[in-house]
């Protein structure tokens, strides 16, 4: 019972439940579980531990990560083909949606049917400043900028963009400046998606 304990506790069990033993280990395991059912408790621990700790610890995925790396392909491509860099003007809270008009009225600035949850459309680049017309349908996830200013202007719909703990109500023609280091995210509260002029400024 001794050498039974001794194995139980030598962390070739939680090994074994990671899939990091080796074959040799994997056949001890297999013919100790089968023998005992302290190790087969063991296990079955062991394993639930894990399962929980990878559940309380889960991080969402990004949901905009995929949509912004398209639209800065769909940006390039359209460079390529002819299209003549623009310089949409920075965000401040003077800023007005008719500053925008140019850019808003193109016929390739236009929400895809098959949207789903965030899209978006370049419409100015620069080393330190990215320009885009973004449309969320429910929400973007808490994310925190430590290198760069993020700005919106609401175009159309409703949202809450809750910085730390406050809460701020944006409609139409409402400007946000996003401080570094603060953790935000947006919630959609209108029916239809919001739809944004997003400015990600170097700091």
């Amino acid at each position: 019972m001794e050498n039974l304990q001794s194995f139980i506790e030598s962390g070739v069990l939680e090994t074994f439940v990671v899939g990091g033993t080796t074959e040799e280990e994997t056949e001890l395991v297999n013919e100790m579980a089968a023998s005992y059912k302290e190790v087969r408790d063991e296990i079955e621990s062991i394993t639930e531990a894990l399962e929980l700790y990878a559940s309380s610890n889960a991080i969402v995925p990004d949901t905009t990560i995929r949509p912004l790396l398209l639209a800065t392909i769909d940006y390039t491509e359209r460079l390529k083909a002819g299209e003549i860099p623009t310089f949409p003007p920075e965000l401040n809270e003077s800023s007005k949606i008719a500053d925008f008009e140019s850019w808003l009225k193109r016929p390739d600035m236009v929400l895809p049917s098959d949207f789903s949850d965030f899209y978006a459309k370049v419409i100015g680049y620069t080393p330190s400043a990215v320009s885009a017309i973004i449309w969320i349908k429910e929400m973007a996830p808490q994310e925190v900028h430590d290198h760069e200013y993020e700005k919106f202007l609401i175009v159309e719909g409703t949202c809450d963009i809750t910085i730390g703990n406050t809460v701020n109500h944006l409609v139409p023609g409402d400007y946000l400046s996003i401080p570094l280091h603060e953790k935000h995210y947006v919630t959609v509260t209108s029916s239809i998606p919001c739809k944004v002029i997003l400015q990600r400024i170097a700091a």
